[in-house]
């Protein structure tokens, strides 16, 4: 039947985000209207999941482009700086993959692998972290690798008032050396020190630029040293830390993804923090990532 607007179903998943996004297919041109119902839907659920998709890496891109102009992923550069190619596919995707340089699944690899990525929003150790990021499936094991979602709007509407007025004009270091499953970048050496720790220093708190509403930004952590709060103790830091971690990820705020082949998931990394479990190494997990250019975080107390 084509894409039609007549045609679009959305239908919530989880408590506090998530949404799956019926009678839409994002290979097919699709109009003005459809692409707006869309990027309102994104904005109202944060996560939008579309199923039973089939995409070329150049109709990924293109679907991506509906929700803001594709980017390249931050990581890249991490590569091009060592002389390497992150991959053979398109500069606007990021393969995300457990293959190791034999070409057969492993538990580590230069990405993320196998195992436990940690809760993290993408690329928050740059000056501007992307809007959002569109997450494919072309391969996935029998069982294990789901992703785990949480509504930082949530999260931070749940704060105690004296909480929301001691975080409101904070910020804290994105460690730039470590990506979420904790391997180091090309080119660079583990901070010993917090000084050392390489990033942005972004607020604890965002105003979403098309919402207007406030959410937690905690970004990424890795074990210490690695994010910390400017101008504070690092004992209080990390307790405070501790503490906000602990709440932005309860259980309450978060739904659960089970990959399906075929699967298209949007986030809106400036509303959400995301996490994926580990899966069994001997299977190959494929997915193809593209992100949306997003702008310079923008603090409550702005």
């Amino acid at each position: 039947m084509g894409n039609a607007i007549a045609n679009l179903r959305v239908t919530p998943l989880g408590d506090t985000l998530g949404a799956q996004v019926h009678g839409v297919d994002l290979s097919e041109p699709m109009d003005a209207a459809l692409r707006d119902a869309l990027v309102d839907a994104w904005l109202r659920h944060i996560v939008l999941l579309f199923r039973g998709q089939s995409l070329s890496p150049a109709e990924q891109i293109d679907a991506a482009r509906i929700f803001g102009e594709p980017q390249a992923p931050a990581a890249a550069k991490f590569y091009e700086a060592q002389g390497q190619k992150q991959n053979d596919v398109d500069r606007h995707i990021m393969v995300i993959s457990n293959l190791g340089p034999d070409g057969l699944p492993a538990l580590q690899n230069d990405g993320l692998g196998s195992g436990e990525v940690q809760w993290h929003s993408d690329n928050s150790y740059v000056a501007s972290p992307p809007a959002g990021s569109l997450l494919y499936s072309l391969e996935i094991p029998p069982q294990g690798g789901d992703t785990f979602f949480c509504n930082q709007y949530a999260a931070y509407e749940t704060l105690s008032d004296t909480m929301k007025a001691r975080i409101g004009p904070l910020k804290a270091r994105h460690d730039a050396s470590r990506n979420s499953a904790g391997v180091l970048r090309p080119g660079l050496i583990a901070p010993e020190t917090p000084e050392d720790v390489p990033g942005p220093d972004h607020p604890l708190v965002r105003i979403h630029p098309q919402t207007g509403r406030p959410a937690l930004y905690l970004g990424r952590r890795r074990d210490y040293p690695s994010q910390f709060i400017i101008d504070m103790p690092m004992a209080e830091s990390e307790a405070l830390l501790d503490e906000l971690w602990a709440h932005a990820t309860a259980p309450r705020f978060v739904w659960r993804h089970q990959w399906q082949l075929g699967d298209a998931v949007l986030w809106d990394n400036r509303a959400a923090m995301h996490y994926r479990e580990p899966h069994d190494p001997s299977h190959r997990r494929i997915m193809h990532r593209v992100q949306i250019a997003g702008d310079a975080v923008r603090g409550s107390s702005a």
